[in-house]
């Protein structure tokens, strides 16, 4: 039983049937001048189209194909600052950015570069506040995520798009937790650039893409061929490419319905943990948030406990986000709520999918109140301790 769709989904048959032509039949490079390359160039802008349409973007040529996320918020951040250092050398991002995003910072402040961060509250949403008093004469960019991937707590996203064009900061938006579940569009939101992750709506790995808004100015960071208008060179995985634009075709045509089965199971796993297992908690905003996720937290025990025993009956869950979960420190996430290090520790995250039925849940719920008291029976941080 699978719980843990923030980290892996698996491709829908619908797309693998999609891409199958062009690993197999129409198999050409997009760069070549004759038929065979012809059939992957018509690919590339249909595929490079349906993405446009996914986040509302007004020209297909503001998509850039890349190998995925990290790529696209790379070139995004990167990019621009090394571009457009004339205007100034100051970024912003939030405390509970991905964890990609914070090395970026990091790798930008060795350069020369000066990053604010700002902070959240409770719930883990922008203090809007905040970020307008970070705001500086010579702050060129803002980068903020649609929903944290973790704790699920969508961001004022509008909000601080429309702070950043009346400053006339660029703004870029993280949008891989969110996309297909809740509906993205940059004209709306004024976002000018955004990150598209093809795998988390069901799509191939390896493949992504970046918004970058008409007018957008970046450097390169693979030089090569001058593919993707000379932003992003290498020869273009067609078939990852069109199986990416499949997903985003299907994430939008079940994104309503879909999203309101998935709030219903998440509502039902929240209330029952809560009111099942004294001295439960969960983290992130209570409703405004992602519509598959549900992230709690436990006193006296640690998540990695709990995850080891739901392995041992089969069922696959999360202490956060996968791309960091080789460290053994706290979630950076859970620590900008306030929390303590040893209660960040007592964390657990189910993420839902198209699979995820209601007896998955129920059985989730069968399992869980009976691992976390045998795990509070053995912990020395449960003695003494009313009511466990």
């Amino acid at each position: 039983m699978y719980l843990d769709y923030q980290s892996a989904k698996p491709v829908d048959p619908e797309v693998i049937a999609a891409m199958n032509p062009y690993m197999i039949e129409k198999y050409g490079n997009a760069s070549s001048l004759h038929e065979v390359g012809d059939w992957s160039t018509e690919a590339l802008d249909i595929s490079r189209l349906i993405i446009a349409n996914f986040v509302n973007a007004r020209e297909p040529e503001e998509i850039i194909f890349t190998s995925g996320a990290t790529e696209a918020n790379n070139l995004a951040i990167i990019g621009y600052a090394l571009r457009n250092r004339q205007k100034g050398n100051h970024l912003i991002i939030s405390e509970v950015e991905h964890i990609s995003i914070h090395n970026i910072a990091k790798y930008l402040r060795k350069n020369g570069f000066e990053v604010s961060i700002v902070p959240v509250d409770y719930t883990g949403t922008v203090r809007l506040d905040k970020l307008e008093e970070r705001i500086r004469p010579d702050t060129i960019l803002i980068s903020i995520q649609h929903a944290s991937n973790e704790i699920g707590t969508i961001q004022p996203i509008k909000s601080i798009g429309k702070i950043a064009r009346e400053r006339k900061i660029v703004f870029h938006v993280d949008a891989v937790a969110s996309e297909g579940q809740i509906p993205i569009d940059v004209q709306r939101d004024f976002i000018d650039m955004l990150t598209l992750s093809s795998n988390d709506i069901y799509g191939p790995r390896g493949v992504g893409a970046l918004y970058v808004r008409k007018g957008i100015l970046l450097n390169p960071l693979i030089i090569g061929g001058g593919q993707e208008r000379g932003l992003r060179s290498g020869t273009e995985d067609v078939a990852a490419i069109v199986g990416f634009a499949k997903a985003a075709e299907l994430a939008l045509k079940y994104l309503p319905e879909e999203s309101k089965r998935l709030q219903q199971l998440r509502d039902k796993a929240i209330k029952k943990v809560l009111e099942t297992i004294p001295r439960s908690y969960l983290n992130g905003h209570t409703t405004n948030r992602l519509p598959n996720n549900a992230h709690f937290r436990f006193d006296f025990i640690e998540g990695e406990s709990i995850l080891l025993s739901f392995k041992e009956l089969g069922i696959a869950v999360s202490t956060g986000s996968a791309c960091s979960s080789k460290t053994l420190e706290p979630s950076h996430t859970l620590i900008s709520l306030g929390l303590l290090h040893e209660e960040a520790h007592g964390s657990l995250e189910i993420t839902m999918g198209r699979l995820t039925t209601e007896a998955d849940i129920d059985k989730f719920l069968e399992a869980l109140p009976g691992i976390v008291k045998r795990l509070r029976d053995m912990s020395p941080l449960t003695k003494n301790k009313v009511g466990m």
